[in-house]
């Protein structure tokens, strides 16, 4: 069975950090763990040994804590096969489609998932409820951005041709807690969307990052702005700033106009 605990680091980058372990062996991996302190006094408390490590990508708080981490473990480093020239002592490159193995039960199957950065990796557990740790690739309500050797056309071919098709009650874990904000940039966008004036409300009091919301792809269609680009509401608030999206524009076209206004929201 997979057991996964999702280390809130309090940082101003609002970071998450994950460790992901076997029932069975206790064998974990460590995901992006940058607070690399938060991430061993968990697995000390849980019983756990981290084996391996991964980085979804290459930006510095995500693979700030490999160092240490590594240092302190003699963990293996998994990260995207073209990330090498950016992430230092990469032991394992992983493509789309290869398997991430954490001790006898679990099993992760690697997305090549570009966009935030080109050397992307996301990564779908192969369990009954699927997850799908998800880097900055997509939060909680939101889409990572493109200014650190991304793109957002790539962003959004991610979007509509992986993330979109994955199962509905897959569950998504992020890189960072910035729900809050990105519920308020839909409602700005779509201020009829009754899931996320609801949701927002709930949080603006409840809200503890510490003991996040796991959310579902099939919540995120129906609160995360940049799944909902056929919109009657979206499309024409976003024609108010663009009037050259005419009537019917493409989905491509209301993805990257969102895009650019979150940029600067």
């Amino acid at each position: 069975m997979m057991l996964v605990e999702q280390i809130w680091t309090g940082n101003a980058y609002r970071n998450f950090n994950y460790l992901i372990a076997c029932s069975e062996t206790g064998e974990a991996l460590a995901i992006d763990p940058l607070d690399y302190g938060k991430c061993l006094d968990r697995a000390k408390e849980r019983g756990w040994e981290i084996e391996q490590v991964l980085n979804t990508h290459e930006h510095g708080d995500h693979t700030g804590g490999n160092g240490p981490m590594i240092e302190a473990t003699g963990a293996r480093l998994l990260a995207h096969a073209n990330a090498g020239p950016r992430i230092a002592g990469i032991d394992v490159g992983l493509r789309a489609g290869d398997v991430v193995q954490v001790g006898r039960s679990v099993e992760l199957l690697a997305l090549d998932t570009p966009g935030h950065t080109m050397s992307h990796i996301c990564l779908l557990s192969k369990t009954d409820q699927p997850a799908l740790f998800s880097g900055d690739t997509l939060f909680n309500a939101g889409a990572g951005n493109c200014h650190g050797g991304g793109h957002p056309a790539e962003l959004y071919d991610t979007f509509v041709s992986q993330l979109a098709a994955l199962p509905a009650d897959t569950q998504i874990y992020p890189g960072h807690d910035y729900i809050t904000n990105n519920l308020a940039f839909t409602l700005d966008r779509e201020p009829d969307n009754a899931a996320a004036a609801e949701l927002l409300a709930d949080l603006q009091a409840n809200h503890k990052p510490d003991q996040a919301m796991v959310t579902t792809l099939a919540q995120e269609k129906e609160f995360n702005t940049f799944f909902r680009l056929s919109s009657p509401t979206v499309i024409a608030k976003l024609r108010e700033t663009f009037p050259e999206l005419g009537d019917a524009p493409s989905e491509k076209e209301v993805f990257l106009r969102l895009r650019e206004l979150r940029n600067s929201w």
